[in-house]
C-alpha cells in the first residue's frame, strides 16, 4: 500500500497576534493533508523569526520577505506544494503574483485583492501560471450548504424568483480606539483593506455563498453603502437590490454595526415549487419548504440529504461540524486539486469567482456614490 504522503505548506502572514492564520494552520492539518514547512508570517523580522519558531518552522525556512521565500522554495528540491495567504488584503495582489509566478500553488483568504485592477492582473497572471489558485471562501465548504446548491441544481426549487442574503455582525458599532487591535484596525483602514469595509469583509461572502447555491450571479445591483461610525473612512453597513438575467430578484445585506448579532450569516432562496433557509450559527440544519407542503427539516448527515452531501461530512449525524471544518473542506479540496488536477465536480471558488467578487465591491461603491443608481457589475 502506498503511503500517504502530506502536502508541504508555506504561510505568508498569520504571525504572532494574527486570527485567521491559525484557523487556516489548523483547518489545513484536520483532515492530514498538509505540513506547514515554510513561512514568512510577519513584515516584522524579529515577529517573524519567533512565530516561525513557535510553530516548528526550521530556522532556514523561516523568512522576512515572501519574495525571497517564493523564489528560495521554488528552487528547492523540498519546496513548498502550495502557500496560504493570510495576510490584510493590500497584500494578497503582490504575494499571489510572486508564487504564482514561480509555479507555487495559491491558498488565499478573500477578498482576492484590494482593488479591481489588482484582480484583473491576478487573473491574467493565473492563465500563464502552472499553479492552481483557491480562494478561500469557507462557507461553501460547509455541507449544508453543498445540499443546498445540490437542491437547486436538482431542480427541487423550480424556476428561481428571489434570494436573499444577510450578514450581520456588531463587532465595529464603536470606533476603533485600541491599536493593538490589529482585526478591527486593518478593516477600518483604506490603505490596507481597500475602498471596501463591510462590503468587502463579509458582504463578498453574502454574494460568493448566493453565487455558489444558485448557480448564478446577479448582473447589475443597485446599492447603498454608509459609514455610521464617525469618522471611519470606510463603509460599515450596505444594503442592496439585486436583478438576475433570469429573471431572479434579490437583496443583500452586510453590516458590522448591528448590536446583537455575532456572525449572523443567513441566506432564503425562494423558487416557484420550493424554498430554502440556511443560517451559519446554526450551521447543520437546512430548511426545505415544498410549495404547499410540509416544511421539512434537513440536517447534516441526516436523512433525505444526498449522497455527495454525506460524503462531505467528517463525523457522525447530532456532533456539530462548522467554521472550522468548513475551512478544512476547502483545503481537503485544495489537496485534491493539486494531485489530481480540476475535475468536473471540482467546487473550489477560484481566480474567477474572486475577480467577480472585486467587480461586485466596485459596482456597489459606484451605485452608492450616485446615489443608488442601477449599475452593472463587471463593467
Amino acid at each position: 500500500m502506498a503511503i500517504h504522503k502530506r502536502l508541504k505548506l508555506g504561510m505568508v502572514g498569520g504571525g504572532q497576534g494574527a486570527f485567521i492564520g491559525a484557523v487556516h494552520r489548523i483547518a489545513a492539518r484536520i483532515d492530514d493533508e498538509f505540513e506547514l514547512v515554510a513561512g514568512a508570517l510577519s513584515s516584522k523580522p524579529e515577529v517573524a523569526q519567533q512565530s516561525a519558531a513557535q510553530l516548528g518552522i526550521a530556522p532556514d525556512r523561516a523568512y522576512t520577505d515572501f519574495n525571497e521565500m517564493a523564489k528560495a522554495e521554488a528552487a528547492r528540491a523540498d519546496g513548498i506544494d502550495a502557500v496560504s495567504i493570510v495576510t490584510p488584503n493590500h497584500m494578497h495582489f503582490p504575494v499571489a503574483k510572486a508564487f504564482l509566478e514561480q509555479g507555487i500553488h495559491v491558498i488565499c483568504d478573500k477578498p482576492l485583492t484590494a482593488n479591481l485592477d489588482e484582480a484583473k492582473q491576478l487573473a491574467e497572471i493565473g492563465k500563464t501560471s502552472k499553479a492552481e489558485f483557491v480562494l478561500t471562501h469557507n462557507y461553501s465548504g460547509y455541507p449544508m450548504v453543498r445540499e443546498a446548491r445540490h437542491l437547486v441544481q436538482s431542480g427541487a426549487l423550480g424556476k428561481l424568483r428571489r434570494v436573499n442574503v444577510e450578514y450581520a455582525q456588531d463587532w465595529l458599532s464603536e470606533a476603533i480606539t485600541d491599536p493593538e487591535n490589529k482585526q478591527a484596525s486593518w478593516r477600518a483602514d483604506p490603505k490596507q483593506a481597500g475602498k471596501g469595509g463591510a462590503i468587502a469583509d463579509i458582504g463578498t461572502h453574502a454574494m460568493q455563498l448566493a453565487n455558489f447555491i444558485t448557480l448564478q450571479a446577479p448582473e447589475t445591483l443597485s446599492a447603498d453603502l454608509t459609514s455610521f461610525v464617525e469618522g471611519r473612512l470606510v463603509d460599515d453597513d450596505a444594503h442592496m437590490m439585486l436583478r438576475y438575467a433570469s429573471g431572479t430578484k434579490g437583496y443583500l445585506l452586510a453590516t458590522q454595526v448591528a448590536p446583537g448579532n455575532e456572525n449572523n450569516l443567513r441566506i432564503q432562496i425562494y423558487g416557484d415549487k420550493a424554498g430554502l433557509t440556511w443560517a451559519q450559527e446554526n450551521p447543520n440544519q437546512l430548511w426545505f419548504a415544498p410549495l404547499n407542503a410540509p416544511k421539512q427539516l434537513l440536517t447534516r448527515g441526516g436523512h433525505g440529504t444526498s449522497v455527495q452531501t454525506q460524503g462531505q461530512t467528517r463525523v457522525p449525524p447530532g456532533h456539530p461540524e462548522g467554521y472550522l471544518e468548513g475551512f478544512a473542506t476547502i483545503y481537503r479540496d485544495a489537496a485534491d486539486l493539486i494531485r489530481n488536477g480540476r475535475g468536473e465536480n471540482c467546487l473550489l471558488p477560484t481566480l474567477e469567482d474572486g475577480l467577480r467578487g472585486m467587480q461586485f465591491i466596485d459596482a456597489a461603491i459606484q451605485s452608492s456614490a450616485q446615489d443608488a443608481v442601477w449599475t452593472r457589475i463587471g463593467d
